[in-house]
């Protein structure tokens, strides 16, 4: 198994301008956001002023929070890894995308899949990337609200008649439902939350149903898979946790695991971890 470091650097509508005080300040297209960020446990390279200039700046209240607003549209546009997407500020904290993403999908589409089944897919991103490569893709989100951006962003993309299937289910019941179908995929990719629910109310905790999730996993990949890829944001988590369960795919199809660090570059040259990744491809 190799452990890597997988850095997104700034982009034309995207760049991290600044971390530090446990925030990180991000501009997205013309559009500046300040959002806490418990990663970045140091000093900030920027002063005052310049991180005055944020359009947004969330608070926390509660369990949610909201968006202190400074000429910040409800929404826009922007070009991101050869996609576009709308930028959406929610209760949240979250805005739509998730730029540490952009070496997956680029490994996704490196790696040519046929058929892809991308879990917990929330507003597409990793769905995009796969279609954009050629693939046939099923989309798999519990939120409706999450799957509609999802399509919005397709049309957006130019992909609106893309061949992808958009489901609003709970992940478990719609694998069991496809083990039962007999249906196959090239490449498989996972982005289990800590907790949530489905839209029949059923409940999920990473720590309850992850392990009985891997284990349909191998049911449903094709003779001749490319790759499985698992996301994490779970707090606490080594991306070994994930990486140990893909050893059986190596044992089956030979191939070989990564795993490692998803993070972002800011001006300065530091990198702001953001979340963790295994994947195997054959």
């Amino acid at each position: 198994m190799n452990r890597l470091l997988l850095i997104t650097k700034p982009q034309k509508d995207y760049e991290l301008l600044d971390s530090g005080g446990e925030e990180k300040l991000e501009r997205y297209g013309a559009y500046v956001l300040a959002r806490p960020d418990p990663q970045a446990l140091w000093k900030k390279g920027l002063g005052d002023r310049e991180w005055g200039i944020a359009n947004g700046k969330y608070t926390r209240k509660g369990k949610e929070g909201e968006w202190v607003e400074n000429n910040l549209p409800k929404q826009w546009e922007i070009e991101f890894g050869g996609l576009k997407f709308y930028v959406r500020p929610t209760s949240f904290k979250h805005t739509g995308l998730f730029p540490e993403q952009l070496s997956n999908w680029e490994w996704i589409a490196a790696q040519k899949p046929k058929t892809v089944l991308n879990l917990f897919g929330y507003t597409g991103g990793a769905s995009l990337a796969a279609a954009k490569a050629g693939a046939q893709v099923t989309h798999v989100d519990a939120s409706k609200t999450a799957v509609a951006w999802a399509r919005e962003n397709a049309k957006l993309s130019g992909l609106e008649d893309a061949p992808v299937r958009w489901i609003v289910e709970d992940v478990l019941v719609y694998l069991k439902r496809e083990i039962k179908r007999g249906s196959k995929y090239d490449l498989i990719l996972l982005d289990p939350p800590a907790f949530g629910h489905g839209p029949g109310g059923e409940l999920w905790k990473i720590e309850e149903d992850f392990l009985p999730l891997m284990e349909l996993i191998p049911q449903l990949l094709s003779d001749k898979p490319v790759g499985v890829l698992i996301n994490g944001y779970a707090a606490g988590y080594s991306p070994l946790a994930f990486a140990y369960n893909l050893e059986p795919l190596v044992k089956k199809y030979g191939g070989s695991i990564e795993y490692g660090d998803l993070t972002i570059e800011d001006k300065s040259g530091r990198v702001l971890p953001c979340g963790i990744f295994a994947r195997w491809h054959a």
